[in-house]
């Protein structure tokens, strides 16, 4: 287990039910039985606020910290774009990503792969939630 991806998992300041909502789902892995479920604000096809609860390991739980964090802000077309980068990423071998993207490196490493599903599981739900 590496310590970054503890520390990431650690960072909770997103973890939280969200009232107001505009966009929620929930989902749960068929593969390990990880639950997450993302409540978002979206106002002006971009994202004000993202909370996430989750029982789910610390590659979900990492993931969920990150995405939350990198998305608050960020238009959908942005998120859409991450979205279909992080689906293809375990896919190809030469992929990297942009500056602007560059935290989610540490989770993204051909090392977890098998935890693959684990570490995309809050952006099938990002994606359900907004029916991307």
């Amino acid at each position: 287990m590496d310590l970054e991806i503890l520390q990431i998992a650690a960072d909770t300041k997103n973890n939280k039910d969200i009232k107001n909502f505009t966009h929620k789902s929930k989902y749960k892995s068929k593969m390990c039985g990880d639950e997450i479920e993302i409540s978002l604000i979206v106002k002006d096809q971009k994202i004000l606020d993202m909370g996430y609860q989750c029982k789910s390991c610390i590659y979900c739980q990492a993931s969920a910290s990150l995405l939350s964090k990198l998305s608050i802000n960020k238009s959908l077309i942005k998120i859409n774009e991450l979205i279909e980068f992080v689906n293809i990423f375990f896919k190809s071998t030469n992929l990297k990503f942009n500056k602007e993207w560059k935290p989610f490196e540490k989770l993204f490493d051909r090392k977890n792969i098998s935890r693959k599903e684990c570490i995309l599981l809050p952006f099938k739900t990002v994606t359900k939630a907004l029916k991307l």
